[in-house]
């Protein structure tokens, strides 16, 4: 469909509202409904944006809407399955929020549904965008750092505030891997370029006990390769600490960090020894919150490339199950689903 405008629909105007941005700064796009349960939120974007061709929907109507081929997913975590799922059925190509969905039997569905279908869907993991990590990951490839046995990430919130009292405290099994978690377990599968076969997980609920949220704040799951490398990814939302990430990742030439000092490599073990400094963001800018649309929108006008959705679909049997295996004694084995 190559030279045929999309029509579009965004669901959810919280982090929605970046993706309708991304939508209308794309001359490939038509943004045609936005869908909210606050429709004076609906309006007040429309009004300030002098959107005067876009209309306030229901998700049902545009979902229905024979016309639209896109919709974006912004709305609660509890209710990405359902609305993925209402997608697929109606066809419509998908961009979503993470987490795609909440368990595996969902994630199996959501597969089930989609595999024989020409929809592309794809996840709004940022850190995808991020100059730091697309350099890193072709350093990597290329061999610079030997041969990667660990990779360790921490994800820390550090907005407690908006699970003791924001809408994360009020669904049905929120997760803080799926959260927030789920950005390091996306960099550890694509800049390793591997797959874990194990994982094994525990929990606490310290940092937020006697508080109105409902689910462990803090997640730390250990991850196994069939290289032998290891991983460990933790997602730290009660911290005292900014929001921020920290990645270290361990080769045998090298050893690449990134944490409150900047990112950087250490090229030697001497005591007096310096780290090379690297000049590259490690986050995308503030105003491209939205920028994998355009990806996706590229996807969808080249025909559907099964690698991109498959890593969505890896990326989600690998959290959800990091989150099924807090209930297992041993490691938990993980099941990918094939497209």
């Amino acid at each position: 469909m190559s030279d045929q405008l999309l029509e579009c629909a965004v669901v959810g105007l919280g982090m929605g509202e970046q993706h309708a941005r991304a939508l209308l700064q794309d001359p490939r796009c038509q943004l045609k409904y936005v869908v909210d349960f606050d429709q004076s939120k609906a309006r007040k974007f429309i009004e300030d944006n002098h959107l005067t061709d876009v209309g306030i929907r229901s998700f049902s109507e545009v979902v229905e809407d024979k016309t639209i081929n896109l919709i974006t997913l912004a709305s609660y975590d509890d209710h990405h399955y359902e609305q993925t799922l209402q997608c697929i059925k109606h066809l419509k190509h998908i961009f979503v929020e993470k987490p795609l969905c909440q368990t595996l039997n969902q994630l199996n569905n959501i597969h089930t549904h989609w595999k024989d279908t020409q929809v592309e869907l794809s996840s709004n993991l940022v850190l995808r965008k991020a100059p730091l990590y697309i350099w890193l990951k072709d350093f990597i490839q290329r061999g610079e750092l030997g041969e990667i046995y660990s990779f360790d990430g921490d994800y820390l919130y550090g907005r407690v505030q908006k699970i003791t009292e924001g809408w994360r405290k009020d669904i049905e099994n929120y997760s803080v891997m799926q959260g927030g978690g789920i950005h390091i377990v996306d960099l550890m599968l694509w800049l390793t370029g591997q797959k874990p076969c194990s994982v094994s997980s525990t929990k606490n609920k310290i940092a937020t006990q006697n508080t109105s949220f409902r689910y462990h704040d803090f997640h730390s799951a250990v991850f196994t390769f069939p290289s032998g490398l290891i991983g460990r990814v933790t997602a730290n939302f009660g911290c005292v600490h900014r929001h921020q990430h920290v990645i270290r990742i361990f080769g045998t030439k090298g050893t690449f960090l990134y944490d409150d000092l900047g990112p950087r490599i250490y090229w030697n073990r001497d005591e007096e020894g310096k780290p090379e400094f690297l000049p590259y963001a490690p986050k995308p800018p503030a105003n491209q919150k939205g920028a994998l649309v355009h990806n996706l929108v590229d996807n969808i006008m080249q025909g559907k490339s099964s690698a991109n959705t498959q890593r969505e679909f890896d990326l989600m049997s690998v959290v959800l199950a990091a989150d099924e295996s807090m209930s297992y004694v041993k490691p938990l084995t993980i099941e990918y689903f094939t497209c």
